[in-house]
């Protein structure tokens, strides 16, 4: 009897558009009646093994570095009795073009549901190795139904480094940031979303702006 194959898909979007918050969902949802799965993660936020979401949601993972073989973790589960029925991979614009690779011969071979979560582009706005190889892999690419904001107010789609209150396009694709730093932070690595205008013009977000409307001095 010939083994179905699994599915893999690709839920791509910017930052703050609730990737991490649906992985955590998916792991429950697919959990339901005995199936099993992974969850993993590479570089997350948090800066440990766990996959993290901005509303507060946490669970611990498996941390993918460049040498790591998916093919290789399944097939010691399986070896071992174990069984995978279902892989969820966070940040998977970092990983890489090989272990994309891998998750798509194990959804083929072995009918393991992969479900990728990540960025599809960097700050130069050029597509991440990981996400360039998950399109041209996956069965299906969705993309994130939430639209974070600009500061502008417009949608969010773009990813911004900002150092010192300056936006930068140079330097290595990968350095951890904080998104949630704030206008005082100086020389501390953050990341803001920019719509396409500001970024392209590099204006990242004025100190103390918001898109909250004045208050009206009644009384």
């Amino acid at each position: 009897m010939t083994q179905a194959s699994g599915t893999l898909v690709f839920f791509a979007g910017p930052m703050d558009s609730g990737k991490s918050t649906l992985a955590l969902q998916m792991a429950h949802t697919q959990s339901a009646h005995d199936r099993r799965g992974v969850l993993f993660t590479s570089q997350d936020r948090g800066g440990h093994a766990h996959i993290t979401s901005r509303v507060g949601l946490e669970r611990a993972a498996k941390e993918v570095d460049p040498d790591f073989s998916f093919l290789n973790y399944i097939r010691e589960i399986r070896e071992q009795g174990g069984r995978v029925d279902f892989l969820i991979c966070d940040e998977a614009q970092f990983y890489t073009p090989a272990q994309i690779d891998e998750l798509a011969l194990a959804a083929d071979e072995w009918g393991v549901d992969v479900f990728c979560f990540g960025l599809m582009s960097d700050i130069r706005t050029e597509l991440f190795a990981g996400s360039k190889r998950l399109v041209e892999l996956a069965d299906r690419v969705e993309m994130m139904p939430v639209r974070p904001l600009c500061w502008c107010g417009r949608i969010g789609t773009h990813t911004a480094r900002v150092v010192g209150g300056v936006m930068v396009v140079d330097g290595p694709q990968v350095i951890v940031g904080d998104m949630d730093a704030g206008d005082g932070a100086t020389d501390a690595v953050q990341y803001q979303v920019l719509c396409r205008v500001h970024h392209r013009l590099r204006q990242p977000k004025p100190a103390g702006t918001t898109l909250s409307p004045a208050v009206l001095p009644f009384g």
